[in-house]
């Protein structure tokens, strides 16, 4: 890869996350990017949780680039498993999802 294909490249990226963190749910990652690993850690004590928590933000990230309404969000964020769903609900705007 040349320098300007690199550059257009991460040119694009950055446009996609901005996109992203200006998005539909911009306040429900912004929420999960300020978790602490100490209050990811108090969900289960391996590694797994900070898998979960990896995954979890990614689904929120593709969720808004999709434009998912609410319902596939929460039903994507079930698929992950327990964990996800508890790391999910430590976030208030989408903890209000679960209720």
């Amino acid at each position: 890869m040349t320098a300007e294909e690199f550059k257009k490249k991460m040119k694009k990226k950055l446009e996609e996350n901005r996109k992203i963190f200006e998005g539909k749910y911009s306040e429900q990652l912004n929420g999960l990017l300020g978790l602490s690993k100490e209050e990811i850690d108090l969900i289960t004590p391996d590694m797994t949780d900070l898998e979960i928590y990896a995954n979890l933000i990614s689904l929120v990230k593709e969720a808004t680039k999709s434009n998912l309404n609410q319902a596939q969000l929460i039903k994507q964020i079930k698929d992950l498993g327990d964990v996800a769903v508890e790391i999910a609900k430590k976030v208030p705007t989408l903890a209000a999802l679960f209720v």
